[in-house]
């Protein structure tokens, strides 16, 4: 099978510590190309990265025929435009999520994709963990009964006030940042989008650093996203149904863990292994572009997410 030839838009953290290290160790991938829009970014490039072609302009790199899938880190804001751009240019697309600020930019992507035919996927990375394959083998087993509850909670102290997540132009906030996987999360298990939908937040300089959101779903089933930049780090979940319940630590890390099962009177340790978590989505991707496998994350469900992330933010 012919490696899939990768390029990236932007030295974004996440790229230099994550991505880039999982197209080179993805079998069917080859980290081929990289553009940078600034000095600092191109001189690290050049000193510590092994690619063929190097770019100082991201269009530039959407002009060489040689690159076949593109890799977008860069800030929420700008996921839209070059999204659209270089599938406008018949590249396939892994875009960092959440895929877009609203549902009507998801849409105009989506339309974009069927147009030109082309591979589009948002990357929650965390759902091509062993943690997360096994929390899904535990639902589908029906241990838990009628799922009645679940919880995500996931909050950091963010000290720099300069980060770009505190940037409202750039589409900062701790939602966006955060609680867009306590939502997709609640997809993944709910598969449908809430009946209604309450939400409490704390502001500073135009972005929310804090909110707790009430999902409601059919038979008072409900759901509870927690997110913050303003307090101690915490990232947990937790599923409550009518016969067990489970306890999710790290469920959006990749890290080796335990999960914890309670049915009844029995509590059960459920270890889990680590993995290269990143290297998952780009495998997911090189398979949908090779052999026209369905992906794992389907632009429905990204499109479900922007609508319940839509609705949530409109009470901000």
């Amino acid at each position: 099978m012919k490696k899939v030839q990768w390029g990236i838009l932007g030295l974004a953290s996440i790229a230099l510590e994550e991505g880039i290290k999982a197209i080179e160790k993805e079998p069917g991938s080859t980290f081929y190309a990289l553009a940078t829009n600034t000095q600092e970014e191109y001189d690290t490039a050049h000193k510590s990265l092994t690619m063929e072609k190097l770019y100082e302009d991201y269009d530039e790199l959407l002009k060489d025929q040689e690159v076949e899938a593109v890799y977008i880190p860069l800030p929420n804001a700008l996921h839209k435009e070059w999204t659209l751009k270089a599938l406008e240019k018949g590249k396939h697309v892994l875009c960092e999520k959440p895929l877009a600020l609203e549902e009507a930019e998801v849409l105009a992507m989506m339309h974009k994709a069927k147009e030109k035919g082309c591979v589009l996927l948002e990357g929650f990375m965390y759902r091509y963990t062993p943690r997360m394959k096994k929390v899904e083998e535990i639902l589908d087993s029906g241990v838990l009964g009628e799922i009645r509850h679940v919880e995500t909670s996931f909050r950091f102290m963010l000290e720099d006030p300069e980060d770009v997540r505190m940037d409202p132009s750039l589409g900062g906030g701790a939602f966006y940042d955060l609680g867009t996987y306590g939502v997709n999360f609640m997809t993944m298990i709910f598969q449908k989008k809430p009946l209604s939908v309450l939400a409490m937040k704390k502001m500073e300089k135009g972005v929310d650093v804090q909110s707790t959101v009430l999902l409601e779903y059919e038979d008072a089933v409900t759901g509870v996203i927690h997110n913050a930049f303003n307090s101690v780090e915490k990232n947990e979940a937790e599923i409550i149904g009518t016969k067990g319940r489970l306890l999710i630590p790290d469920p959006f890390l990749y890290q080796e863990g335990v999960l914890t099962l309670y049915v009844g009177k029995e509590k059960e340790e459920i270890p889990v292994a680590p993995c290269e978590d990143f290297q998952g989505e780009f495998q997911d991707m090189v398979m949908a572009i090779r052999e026209g496998r369905a992906l794992k994350i389907s632009l429905a469900e990204s499109l479900m997410n922007a609508q319940i992330t839509d609705e949530i933010l409109g009470l901000f």
